[in-house]
């Protein structure tokens, strides 16, 4: 990201860019800046988009090889292509010499680098990765946008946002919008600003439904599940999601018994420290069997679903009332 920036601010610019990882936001945000700082504001004769799997590398290259109109440069952005993982090797030929004004940008989820391209476009141009962030980065990130806006959040509200919305920087960048919003005439925002503004992720609900399994509250956790079916979410996708939490937290719970401390559980789970530490304290009200049986249940709801035995509802539905009682 720095070496993008610093192109960009020097206006020395390579010819080729890779924009790739998990993180969507900052992609975009790359790819845009990219976009303006190689073409001007509204110029679409020089400036052309490809999307998807099935793009035709043989009219990319005719495209690359046309003179810009009225322009310094012919800039082609390629986004979602798949080339970086197979059949990218025409592209890496004709970029290993490609024409002096065309200039690519090229934006992926995944890549594979040990491809041609990949190994092209990183020594003739820059590959950025942009991963998911850590807490620490996201949370000066939040801070940032929160004080620029003049005002002011605790730690422990910080940390509650960063539960609701999760690592997505889309998201936390919406609901951040919405929180602000909400907190025009207020100089702190507190939790339960958040609390009444901010969307409950699905992974929340889920989350709190097994606590109030674990609990025992039945009709809590019943309630948490009928809210979901209320927002449209298919009991199927609940059932998937509720076995992903159980499976989850018996990983956490092996770990925690080996001796690992909260911080090194979620890296080995892939959970960031903040939430690690709720992982910890739920999978401690559960014993290892009890997990294990309750894996081999959501195994059995969805059988009897799939063999037409229950409808998705009521399996999803009873597998609660069993682990709740």
């Amino acid at each position: 990201m720095q070496r993008i920036n610093e192109d960009i601010k020097t206006g020395r610019l390579k010819q080729m860019y890779l924009l790739y990882g998990e993180e969507a936001y900052l992609r975009k945000q790359y790819k845009d800046r990219l976009r303006h700082a190689l073409a001007a504001d509204g110029d679409t004769m020089n400036c052309s988009y490809f999307e998807g799997k099935d793009i035709s590398v043989g009219a990319v290259v005719d495209l690359a090889e046309t003179m810009p109109f009225l322009a310094e440069r012919r800039v082609i952005v390629i986004e979602n292509s798949n080339l970086f993982k197979a059949g990218g090797e025409k592209m890496a030929e004709y970029l290993a010499d490609p024409a002096e004004s065309a200039y690519f940008v090229f934006v992926e989820k995944e890549v594979d680098k040990r491809s041609k391209l990949f190994k092209t476009v990183s020594a003739k141009g820059t590959a950025a990765e942009f991963a998911v962030q850590n807490e620490g980065t996201l949370k000066k990130w939040i801070l940032g946008m929160i004080k620029k806006e003049n005002k002011q959040i605790t730690e422990q509200s910080l940390n509650y946002f960063l539960e609701k919305t999760g690592t997505d920087m889309e998201n936390i960048h919406k609901e951040l919008e919405k929180l602000l919003c909400y907190c025009m005439d207020k100089e702190v925002i507190a939790k339960q600003d958040i609390e009444e503004i901010c969307t409950k992720r699905v992974s929340s609900h889920i989350f709190d439904m097994v606590n109030a399994i674990a609990d025992r509250q039945q009709k809590k956790a019943l309630e948490l599940y009928y809210e979901l079916l209320a927002l449209k979410e298919p009991a199927m996708r609940i059932l998937f999601l509720i076995a992903r939490q159980f499976n989850m937290l018996l990983q956490v719970k092996e770990l925690k018994g080996k001796g690992y401390d909260n911080k090194t559980i979620g890296g080995k789970v892939g959970l960031q420290p903040f939430i690690a530490g709720k992982y910890v304290t739920q999978a401690g009200k559960f014993r290892g069997s009890d997990l294990r049986n309750a894996l081999e249940a959501c195994v059995e709801a969805e059988e009897a679903v799939k063999t037409g035995r229950m409808n998705d509802v009521m399996s999803v539905e009873l597998l609660i009332v069993r682990y709740s009682r």
